[in-house]
């Protein structure tokens, strides 16, 4: 790098485009990002990343030749590119307006929360519905002008005990008559789809290793590996075929963790007073922040969004069209999002695909738009038409050949097709030897030799994956029935062979 375009390069660094006279300041994207339509407030200066480009800024400016200063930008491009990775934090909103909620669905929160759980403290009020106590606070005070609510009682910090008026209770149950709903305050649904962009699978790109570490567990192909990775790299879908008992789903259970990082989602989303819940514990893991300082101080977070795993939702033969729609609780007018929304920014499979209750044809016409686009339109029980983002690796794993499940058109936008292929005899030794290890049997390579010998090579049996897992229980259970030490024996494995291949 020449010294003459030193000056370029410091004057991007500090904000101020030499050229075009851009003010733009290109270390604001490190920071961490928020919902375009929720302005957070700024994090503090004492956020430890920051200071650390400040101070590479400072050696740029002294450094005292071209080669220090391209060493400088080269070590400032890759911190750059680390810190672009889960950077998404959404900052805890200082008014109203920040919130994206107008003053009405707020109140109808909170006099739910009161009609069902009676008198609250104002911070208790503000902790259930995930909103600062300082603006739960305010609205509070209006509701009692407004004769909704009354003091009960003093509590501490300055804070009051509220119980609903008559009317205060009338208008609440007018409001639980729409929607039961009292948890935590929605989010807008222009800040979800800015929540997704910014955490989007297409900004992933992982690497060998990165591979390697999700299949750490597992037992995989070098040649397999090498055509997961440009697949997974892709962020978009593949299909997994093969022999049932190799390993698709387990392959495709795992495929997240090449991706690492957590995500942020809301708890629930608001559209045009309709409130449709996107976090599921049965398919989402919480992380729970700690308490620290810099980027993710719990205490500057919008609770109202949940740090999660990224998804993986794993659907089978249960599948009908009905998951893939919005579906709205009549009892509680309670909305529940669509399975392909709950897995954005994540892995969604379809696990033995061409099995399903609804039709592969169903869902080609369901899917063939998104699938292209990237994005979907949901109908939400209102009547209202929404778009929302279509961003995860989805994955169909089948025992069937994709070409006899579907046409061209819908494989055409599924740009991977892997077969999952058969163990060789040395992986299929390697398989039993590490579920040994795993099963605390000692390990008997002559048994082995006496299993593919006698049961596999004579009568063309094809190796499978899952056969020494299952094997060995046959092996492991006998032995617990006859209260032995599990050991591999040549007996042992006529007994398991004679149990698990009886109708094979």
């Amino acid at each position: 790098m020449s010294s003459s375009s030193d000056p370029d390069i410091l004057s991007r660094l500090v904000g101020k485009q030499h050229r075009d006279g851009d003010l733009s300041d290109p270390w604001e994207t490190l920071a961490a990002t928020e919902p375009t339509h929720e302005k957070a407030a700024q994090a503090g200066g004492d956020d430890e990343k920051l200071n650390g480009l400040l101070q590479r800024i400072t050696r740029l400016t002294q450094a005292g030749s071209s080669g220090e200063l391209a060493d400088a930008v080269a070590g400032a491009e890759a911190d750059a590119r680390d810190a672009t990775v889960d950077e998404f934090v959404p900052r805890e909103p200082q008014t109203l307006s920040e919130v994206g909620l107008s003053e009405s669905e707020v109140e109808a929160l909170i006099l739910k929360l009161l009609l069902s759980r009676g008198d609250l403290v104002g911070r208790d009020i503000a902790d259930h519905i995930r909103l600062p106590f300082v603006l739960v606070d305010e609205l509070l005070r209006k509701f009692k002008q407004d004769q909704l609510v009354v003091y009960r009682g003093s509590a501490a910090m300055n804070d009051y005990l509220y119980q609903l008026t008559d009317l205060g209770r009338e208008r609440a149950r007018r409001y639980a008559e729409h929607c039961s709903y009292f948890g935590a305050a929605p989010v807008t649904l222009a800040s979800y789809v800015d929540s997704v962009h910014a955490q989007s699978l297409e900004k992933q790109h992982p690497t060998a290793d990165d591979l390697r570490g999700a299949f750490s567990d597992l037992l995989i192909n070098p040649a397999m590996l090498a055509r997961l990775g440009p697949a997974v790299n892709s962020g978009r879908g593949l299909f997994l075929f093969g022999a049932p008992g190799n390993g698709k789903t387990s392959i495709a259970e795992r495929v997240t963790a090449a991706f690492g990082q957590s995500i942020w989602i809301p708890r629930a989303i608001g559209v045009d007073g309709e409130i449709m819940r996107l976090y599921d514990p049965m398919n989402h893991e919480e992380l729970p922040v700690e308490k620290c300082e810099g980027l993710l101080d719990s205490s500057r977070i919008d609770r109202r969004w949940i740090r999660i795993r990224r998804p993986t939702i794993v659907v089978g033969g249960e599948l009908t069209m009905d998951n893939l729609e919005v579906t709205q609780n009549k009892s509680t007018g309670t909305s529940e999002a669509p399975v392909q929304m709950k897995s954005n920014c994540g892995t969604l499979v379809i696990d033995d695909f061409g099995r399903q209750q609804m039709s592969t044809d169903e869902l080609l016409n369901r899917w063939i738009v998104p699938l292209e686009k990237r994005y979907d339109f949901l109908n939400m029980a209102n009547g209202k038409k929404i778009q929302v983002p279509f961003d995860q690796l989805i994955i169909f794993s089948t025992n069937l050949e994709p070409r006899d499940l579907v046409d061209d058109a819908f494989l055409r936008r599924i740009p991977y097709k892997i077969e999952v292929i058969d163990p060789t005899e040395d992986e299929f030794r390697e398989l039993f030897r590490l579920m040994c290890k795993s099963y605390n049997i000692p390990f008997n390579g002559d048994a082995i030799d006496y299993l593919i010998d006698t049961h596999y090579r004579p009568i063309s049996r094809p190796f499978r994956c899952c056969q020494p897992r299952d094997l060995l229980l046959q092996v492991r259970n006998r032995c617990r029935y006859e209260r032995r030490e599990p050991v591999l024996t040549n007996e042992m494995l006529d007994f398991a062979v004679e149990s698990y291949f009886a109708v094979m």
